[in-house]
């Protein structure tokens, strides 16, 4: 083996834990302003907040990330993301009504702490 062959290249940086904090607080603004313009399935926004919430420094106990939770609680046994792959048409469509009306439940309990996250994320 060469030794150019276990050297890792001279030009890559490693990220430091403020650079990966806030990198993971921009993807919160992204998927926040998703959810709110309709790019992003709100449900699936939802989850994806859940599990950035440890990665930007939030408190266990943030109001914010804690409707997201209650989202997700809500929704685990849904075919979301991609996990649809998965599910055979006819249990899609089975789930599809209950989808829908979760995503209007999900507004109603999270959609102003959708607005906070981006303002309070936002750069």
């Amino acid at each position: 083996m060469r030794k150019q062959d276990v050297l890792p290249p001279q030009n890559s940086t490693k990220m430091t834990h403020e650079e990966h904090i806030e990198k993971q607080r921009q993807r919160v603004c992204e998927v926040t302003k998703g959810m709110l313009d309709g790019s992003t399935h709100y449900l699936e926004g939802a989850i994806e907040l859940c599990s950035l919430r440890h990665q930007v420094e939030a408190y266990e106990s943030d109001e914010a990330f804690e409707a997201f939770i209650l989202v997700e609680s809500e929704t685990d046994h849904l075919p979301l993301g991609t996990e649809r792959k998965y599910w055979s048409e006819l249990a899609l469509e089975r789930h599809e009504h209950e989808i829908e009306e979760l995503v209007v439940w999900a507004k109603e309990v999270s959609l102003a702490e959708c607005k906070s996250l981006l303002e309070r994320f936002r750069a």
